[in-house]
């Protein structure tokens, strides 16, 4: 049974990652049509479509009232993100931060993190029980509050996408594939999405409890990586073409989807309790999202050394998730 299961998170895993890679290709081939610059595709059609392994799982653990894995899964895929995308693609091609990036991009994700966290730990505070067992649950997330995050998402892209009519790309590649190609692409990335998602809910939850591991732990390790291949894969080939501002804007756009797209509608389909553990894991996010920027704004670039030292710290933070 257990190895049934172990099957179907592989296949879940991987039409997450080729539904990701046609939706991807299909996307950016359209978006050039539009002379959308780069750094707008990686930050909005790039980030959505390595996003949406994120959404499918976390949306499907909604409905199906798996609140830990959804919360866990998007916290673990944006410290993935930072730590580990960020970190291999800088140790691949040195990467050059635009400051677009720094001063919009960046402390945006670094508020709807702050704003998540005063959601989820903010009433604890409040009634004096800051601490408590790991398990312990400390607040939710309430349908308001998902609304909230969604009107946040709706904004922020509303301004990208007016940012990116006023400075179009006039040096933009050519499309290389028909609209209809294009849309097929699309749609069949979707699809395969949709269904690798359900696949590694239902699979990654009959492994934690064969284990006797949390959900929390699974969500936060095993499928956090797992929907975070698309961003790995996508940014590294572009770090590897020297196309640093779409491998950047796919990580920083990709957690900002996450927090405020995925989050929201998870919560606004199913109110998420977080307990303590989630909460020291979105402290965790917060300061590693200080880190980087840290690391971005300095020297307005993420060196080798830097990047050595992210994928060092990520790796620090698994082994303390997993002895936790």
């Amino acid at each position: 049974m257990i190895i049934l299961q172990i099957l179907l998170l592989i296949a879940g895993f991987a039409a997450l990652v080729k539904g990701a890679d046609w939706f991807v290709s299909g996307s950016s081939d359209i978006a050039r049509r539009f002379q959308v610059p780069t750094l707008m595709i990686g930050l909005t059609i790039v980030a959505l479509g390595t996003s949406a392994p994120e959404l499918a799982v976390s949306v499907s653990a909604a409905l199906q009232g798996a609140n830990e894995i959804a919360l866990s899964n998007i916290v673990g895929s944006n410290i993935f993100n930072l730590l580990g995308v960020l970190g291999i693609c800088a140790i691949i091609h040195p990467l050059p931060v635009d400051k677009a990036v720094l001063k919009r991009d960046f402390p945006f994700t670094i508020l709807a993190t702050v704003l998540t966290l005063a959601f989820t730990w903010g009433a604890a505070i409040l009634k004096g029980q800051a601490i408590v067992p790991m398990e312990q649950p400390v607040g939710t997330i309430s349908r308001w509050q998902a609304a909230i995050l969604l009107v946040l998402f709706a904004g922020y892209m509303g301004f990208l996408i007016h940012s990116a009519r006023k400075n179009p790309d006039m040096n933009a590649e050519k499309p290389q594939k028909t609209v209809p190609q294009a849309v097929g692409l699309i749609v069949l990335g979707l699809a395969l999405v949709i269904g690798g998602g359900q696949a590694v809910v239902y699979s990654a939850r009959e492994i934690a409890l064969a284990a006797g591991m949390t959900e929390t732990l699974i969500g936060l390790t095993v499928v956090a990586v797992g929907t975070s291949l698309p961003e790995l894969v996508t940014s590294s080939v572009a770090a590897k073409k020297g196309d640093t501002d779409m491998a950047i804007g796919n990580a920083v756009g990709s957690n900002t989807f996450n927090i405020l797209l995925i989050l929201g509608l998870s919560a606004l389909i199913h109110p998420i309790t977080v307990n303590m553990a989630s909460v020291l894991d979105l402290v965790l996010l917060l300061v590693i999202n200080a880190v980087a920027f840290a690391f971005s704004f300095t020297s307005r670039r993420v060196g080798r050394m830097e990047g050595i030292a992210m994928v060092l710290i990520y790796i620090g933070d698994m082994i303390f998730a997993i002895l936790r």
